[in-house]
This record gives structure tokens, sequence and C-alpha cells, in this order.
């Protein structure tokens, strides 16, 4: 219900403003034309600002419900997603909805990802995260190149691996949210992470 008010008044607004300037009224002086433009151009600037606010307030919405059905955490919203995809689809499945892969930056935030995704997906062994050395090897960056100071590899089974095949990180929550590099081509579940402005 609250969705429709906003663009019901818009709506309704713009009527409103098409119809007092396509049709004076017989008891309105006669407006100049250079007045005339200056008010049709303020018209359209203010409906310009309106168009701007309700993208804004559609994007806000968009991350609320995204945030309701995951969690919040360390300024971010993340949410798991359950249909399993090769890394690369993955990420651009994150940046289609606004975000990407989940990149944990330090211990906490690794264990929050760890616990959240144990609720969520119960059963499920293996996510993907925002985290690999595609471009160089061994160089470990996020999904938008930075390089990453954080690392929770799972030094039990002798990783990160280093070989070229196993290019794509995985937070493992059989091994406790510890981390290893898989084959990229590989489906997975995944995080998604939404920055909260």
């Amino acid at each position: 219900m609250a969705r429709l008010v906003l663009p019901i008044f818009l709506v309704i607004s713009l009527t409103l403003l098409h119809q007092g300037y396509s049709h004076p009224s017989r008891t309105r002086k006669a407006v100049p034309a250079p007045q005339r433009a200056a008010d049709e151009d303020d018209v359209k600037s203010q409906l310009e600002k309106l168009w701007q606010e309700v993208n804004s307030l559609k994007e806000i919405s968009a991350l609320q419900t995204v945030c309701l059905r995951g969690i919040k955490a360390h300024r971010k919203c993340y949410l798991t997603i359950e249909e399993p995809k090769q890394y690369h689809e993955a990420n651009e499945h994150c940046i289609a909805w606004g975000g990407t892969l989940a990149t944990p930056r330090d211990l906490n935030e690794n264990n929050d990802l760890r616990d959240y995704a144990k609720r969520s997906a119960p059963g499920t062994k293996e996510f993907w995260i925002g985290v690999t050395d595609i471009v160089k090897e061994g160089q470990y960056v996020d999904v938008n190149s930075m390089l990453i100071s954080y690392f929770n590899w799972d030094k039990t089974k002798k990783q990160p691996t280093g070989t070229k095949r196993e290019s794509c990180v995985v937070l493992s929550l059989a091994a406790q949210g510890k981390w290893h590099d898989e084959v990229c081509l590989g489906k997975k579940k995944y995080i998604c992470e939404y920055p909260i402005p």
C-alpha cells in the first residue's frame, strides 16, 4: 500500500501541473513568453528532482528488502543465495542486485558470515566469497581488484594450494569458516554483500 502512494501522488501532481499550464484560466492574466519559459524550466527542474527522489527511494526499498531477507552486520547487508552458480555468474548476480560477492575483512566479519551461512542454508558446506587470484597467481584481490589483507586459509589442508586451476575462494562451513581455493567453474551457493549508505 505504501509503495503505491508515492507513484499515485506523482501522477496526480503531474496531471494537475500539466492541466494548469496547458489550459490557463480566463481570470489569469497573460504571462509574457520569457516568464512562461522560465516557469516551465522551473517545473521541469522540480519534476527531475522528484524523479531522482523516487529512484533513490526505490534503491533504499530494494536494499531494505535484501536486509530483511539476510542480515545486517559491519555496515553491510549479507544475503545467501541458494541457487548454485559458477564464481563469475555468482558475482554477476550480486552486481545485478547492487552488491558484490561478500569479502570478509577481518575475523569478526568472517565469523558472522560463517554463522549466518549456517543458519540460512543448513546442510550447505561451501559458499563462494569475493576473493580470487585470477589475474596474478598468489595475489589475492576482492571483486573490485583491491588487494586484501585478511585471510582465513585452512592451514590443515595446506591452503591455498597455489595451482593456477584453483583461483576462486570458498568459505567452508565444514572447516569452521576457513577458506580454500577452488576451480572457478564449479557451481556453489554464494553470499552477496550490499553496502549500507
